[in-house]
């Protein structure tokens, strides 16, 4: 087929927006650590009909996406770190805000933070009181957004926690904030999906929004595998989430695959 002019949006949202896949988080992230394994979607990877160089993603890039420019910022430093490919892509962030004004949320919880481009999006709709509990368990890479965060001036709103994340959802429980969260993101070892999908839920209000990432695992969730441990546990959790009564879902085919659990 003729190669689509790759960009009429301006280069760098093609470049950064391409890498669409995951969002957010090495497997290194939030859970146990992994040494060399990260865990995201390849950059050659691509979303069921609508790949990254697909003229109807361009499309829908020019038509939806607004960014805010410090956001832009750090897109585009994290497209040239070596591990950029796990930036969600933005038409997804871009979502995940859009959900967090609607139900006008206070309190949100990230799982999986890498350079902090979803959690800034965020900290930018919630209001002034407002706070994103961010759990990561590698602060060299909120390091390379921080600066920005502040940038924005929503550095306040960002309570970013540096240890595994079944720590921090635990200390939050212990401390009385069941039912207290607006919405979460999970995004990290896939392994522990499931551990992070019920504490969550504890911690959310009726009415608020889980927001599970990764959930196609490029594909793989078609047939897992028996050695792909992420593949089997993201399938698992896909399989258990159409069951659970406790939720409605929607399961999005956007980055690599979203599912937004309503708590009920």
């Amino acid at each position: 087929g003729s190669k689509m002019p790759l960009l009429s949006v301006p280069k760098e949202v093609a470049v950064g927006t391409a890498m669409l896949g995951v969002a957010f988080a090495t497997g290194m992230l939030a859970g146990k650590r992994y040494p060399s394994l990260v865990f995201g979607t390849p950059k050659s990877s691509t979303s069921g009909m609508i790949g990254k160089s697909s003229p109807l993603r361009q499309y829908i890039l020019d038509h939806s996406l607004r960014e805010h420019p410090i956001l832009k910022k750090l897109r585009l430093l994290t497209a040239d770190h070596p591990w950029g490919r796990m930036m969600v892509s933005c038409e997804q962030a871009q979502l995940m805000a859009n959900l967090v004004k609607l139900i006008k949320a206070k309190k949100v919880i990230e799982i999986g933070v890498f350079t902090g481009y979803n959690a800034l999006n965020m900290a930018l709709v919630l209001p002034d009181n407002g706070r994103v509990i961010a759990c990561d368990i590698n602060e060299d890479y909120a390091k390379i957004g921080k600066p920005l965060w502040k940038e924005a001036g929503v550095e306040h709103k960002i309570d970013l926690r540096i240890k595994p994340a079944i720590q921090t959802l635990d200390e939050l429980l212990a401390n009385g904030e069941a039912e207290t969260f607006d919405f979460a993101f999970i995004d990290a070892d896939k392994e522990s999906y499931n551990e992070y999908y019920e504490k969550c839920l504890r911690l959310i209000k009726k009415g608020g929004i889980i927001a599970i990432d990764n959930v196609f695992w490029n594909g793989k969730v078609l047939k897992p595998r028996k050695d792909d441990l992420a593949a089997q546990s993201i399938h698992r959790l896909n399989e258990k989430l159409l069951r659970d009564a406790r939720v409605n879902i929607s399961m999005l085919p956007m980055g690599d695959g979203v599912t937004l659990a309503f708590k009920l």
